[in-house]
């Protein structure tokens, strides 16, 4: 009888694991299929009021930024019912995906599969992210170019992560395809 609980939770591990990679994979696949042709600060206003007209359109509570590589803020917007709180979020996102060039729910993917995943503090200082700067949870994707530059990252907060990130992805594939 033993035995059969020890292989109950060997078979939810690896259950887990597949979903993780099958997360891995998903997300790989959006950063390479959600790249610009050009961005320039109107691009990111353009895109910006976009998600602002999602978070309408979808009654839902939200903060998003836009922020460029060098830290400076092309696009801000904190609709009712966000708060500093948000905010902080997003500046530990933007250094998570930074620092990666990776989404943030990549690397908390990433994360996960490692095994880790009990301790994400300890997982994240264990990588050389400090849990008060850096944040492995969704909400931060990088903005590309077509020829893999990273120029930008699109953040957002408010959602449980996976939402925050369900979101953006969203938002991107909806604002590209208007560019067509």
């Amino acid at each position: 009888m033993m035995k059969l609980y020890k292989n109950f939770g060997k078979k939810e591990k690896d259950m887990k694991k597949a979903k993780i990679q099958e997360i891995i994979d998903t997300v790989k696949q959006q950063e390479l299929d959600l790249r610009f042709d050009h961005f320039s600060n109107e691009d990111a206003y353009d895109l910006g009021n976009h998600f602002v007209k999602k978070i309408k359109d979808d009654g839902i509570e939200m903060a998003v930024q836009i922020k460029r590589v060098n830290g400076n803020t092309l696009f801000s917007y904190f609709s009712e019912g966000t708060n500093l709180m948000n905010e902080n979020w997003m500046k530990r996102k933007f250094k998570t995906v930074l620092m990666n060039e990776k989404s943030s729910y990549l690397m908390w993917a990433f994360n996960e599969k490692g095994g880790r995943g009990e301790d994400p503090i300890r997982d994240a200082v264990l990588q050389g992210m400090d849990s008060k700067e850096y944040a492995l949870c969704g909400g931060g994707f990088p903005i590309k170019l077509k020829t893999g530059e990273m120029v930008a990252v699109m953040l957002a907060s408010n959602l449980p992560h996976e939402k925050d990130h369900q979101f953006i992805v969203e938002g991107l594939e909806s604002y590209l395809k208007s560019l067509d």
